[in-house]
């Protein structure tokens, strides 16, 4: 049996960014506040806790003085950095560059739409932590759509800006311009829309590359946390290409019945996987493939 881990799999560059801030101010202080899971995989987190990283909602953050508190690759609203600074705490921001930049075109596409009395969409997860530290940069005005049948509650009678969430799929954000596209020329050829490609290239890139890898095995054992909107994207496309796809978040998920009569085992992961997971979870296979010999 080939049990292969897919090189391409594993922490994006804002999520290795936001760990390695983590690590160094446990190191030098012992302990530190972060507001919200650093990233969506509860084994890394559990992890982290362990080396004394405490983790705060922002109920919490509202008592917390001169403390020091990480902003993880996600990013967040305003209203996060001024309450955190108003209690003098000091702020360890490691959102990811991409987010930030990102961040900086929804504020400035608001300032453009509120003269033009236009609207900004953000094509994205509700409630995900990015998408609300999106949706704070035009005071929460921003519109929320998660899929293209959303497209239809939107108003084409007043000018338009969207962004999409970096983690989203970068087809069907193609496919929600052109819907969106078609419903402004319907209506008018003075058209005053326009779209930015603000998915990441990190993340939208591994989606051939893992249908290829997924079509390479018998089995694919994809490890994500149940939170993660980028893991849930990433895994269905492995299931799309092989039914033999399993989601799993531990070691412990890991049923031996899939090995049966095959040859080769894929073992992928989300952005926000650890390599270091992906490989018990490779160990575990081999131990549980071993037991079937037996």
């Amino acid at each position: 049996m080939k049990i292969q881990i897919d090189e391409h799999s594993g922490f994006c560059f804002g999520v290795v960014n936001a760990i390695n801030a983590a690590e160094k101010e446990l190191a030098s202080h012992g302990h530190l506040f972060c507001l919200g899971d650093i990233v969506h995989n509860n084994e890394e987190v559990s992890r982290l806790k362990k080396m004394g990283m405490d983790i705060i909602d922002h109920s919490q953050l509202a008592s917390l003085h001169q403390q020091r508190i990480l902003i993880r690759a996600h990013g967040e609203p305003p209203l996060t950095y001024q309450l955190a600074q108003q209690n003098n705490n000091f702020i360890i921001d490691a959102t990811c560059p991409v987010v930030l930049k990102l961040q900086k075109n929804v504020q400035k596409g608001y300032c453009e739409m509120q003269k033009k009395q236009g609207q900004v969409v953000i094509f994205g997860k509700k409630g995900h932590a990015e998408v609300i530290g999106l949706v704070g940069q035009t005071n929460d005005s921003a519109i929320v759509i998660s899929s293209i049948e959303e497209v239809k509650k939107l108003n084409f009678d007043i000018p338009m800006r969207l962004y999409a969430q970096t983690t989203q799929s970068l087809q069907t954000y193609k496919e929600i311009v052109q819907a969106i596209e078609n419903q402004y020329k319907e209506r008018t050829d003075n058209v005053d829309f326009v779209w930015y490609d603000t998915i990441c290239r990190q993340v939208s890139n591994r989606e051939e590359s893992l249908k290829i890898f997924a079509q390479a095995h018998d089995v694919i054992i994809f490890v994500s946390g149940a939170k993660s909107s980028n893991g849930m994207i990433l895994y269905e496309i492995c299931k799309s290409v092989n039914k033999n796809s399993y989601l799993v978040s531990s070691v412990d998920k890991i049923d031996k019945n899939w090995f049966t009569n095959m040859e080769s085992v894929g073992v992928c992961g989300a952005t926000s996987t650890p390599l270091w997971l992906m490989e018990s979870v490779a160990k575990q296979i081999e131990i549980e493939i071993n037991n079937i010999k037996k």
